[in-house]
């Protein structure tokens, strides 16, 4: 299967949406945050999870995603890597505009490698939140020379020595809870017949429900405020299955907190975590 680099720039219409805050703290509920705060509506303001931008940037996606080029190899499409700049911190209740394009497509051993990046303003059109999806469709061969429309970040290695957090129990109903909390919909997670017709032993945790839960740990650990996050990233290296217990590891040194994540059979799950803090 092949897949022409001609579709670089392809992009879909702003889409506006609040950030209420039923929906801001359905999300800390839907990745197991305990921490009162998050809940506290007399408190002013409530704190936005740093993984949260995915919620409102799923909508605006789905017509890229979804181009006459990309539908046919959806099934072969696997979330590898992720990075968020935050310009400042979200609000909850603030309404804001999301636009989605491609803006890179690489070819790479395992597959056609494609970048969307998502761009958020708020009310008054200033940037707010620029997220890069880095999809790899495995098995697709990339018609025409690679394209980069913008300059692009790979996550880091991670030279640092790691200390494990302490178990992060996934339970077995995390995909469906996570899906309507964070308002995510995609069969892989929650329905095992068609998670198996794409290859899959069962459904899969999200990648960012994984990502969430380590970014939530590793703050915890370190004593940091979500609000101070400016940018954060990884690769997403293995699937979790559920029920699973994973494993943080993390270090901090000054603003920058590294991480990694396994599974119960120390197999990493996620690789090459960064978290930069104001």
């Amino acid at each position: 299967m092949k897949l022409s680099s001609r579709i670089a720039g392809a992009e879909a219409p702003a889409v506006e949406q609040a950030l209420d805050a039923r929906w801001v703290m359905a999300y800390s509920a839907g990745i197991g945050e305990t921490d009162p705060r998050c809940y506290d509506t007399m408190a002013a303001p409530l704190p936005v999870h740093p993984v949260f931008p995915v919620c409102f940037e799923w909508e605006p996606l789905q017509p890229v995603r979804n181009l006459p080029e990309l539908k046919p190899i959806y099934p072969r499409l696997v979330h590898a890597q992720h990075d968020i700049v935050f310009h400042r911190p979200l609000v909850a209740g603030e309404t804001v505009r999301t636009t989605a394009r491609i803006v890179a497509l690489l070819s790479r051993a395992p597959g056609a490698f494609v970048v969307f990046r998502c761009e958020t303003r708020d009310a008054k059109g200033e940037l707010v939140v620029v997220s890069d999806y880095g999809y790899l469709y495995r098995g697709v061969a990339l018609d025409g020379a690679d394209v980069r429309l913008v300059e692009l970040t790979d996550p880091h290695p991670v030279d640092a020595n790691l200390e494990s957090l302490g178990p992060v129990p996934v339970a077995a109903t995390a995909a469906h809870v996570y899906t309507e909390c964070a308002r995510i919909f995609n069969p892989i997670h929650t329905d095992i017949a068609y998670a198996r017709a794409a290859g899959l032993p069962g459904i899969i945790l999200h990648g960012t429900a994984t990502l969430a839960m380590s970014v939530s740990r590793a703050l915890h650990a370190h004593d940091i405020e979500w609000r101070r996050v400016r940018r954060l990233g990884c690769r997403f290296s293995g699937m979790v299955l559920m029920p699973s217990t994973l494993d943080v590891r993390a270090s901090r040194d000054g603003g920058i907190v590294a991480f990694e994540t396994a599974n119960a059979k120390g197999d990493k799950v996620i690789s090459r975590g960064r978290l930069l803090l104001e």
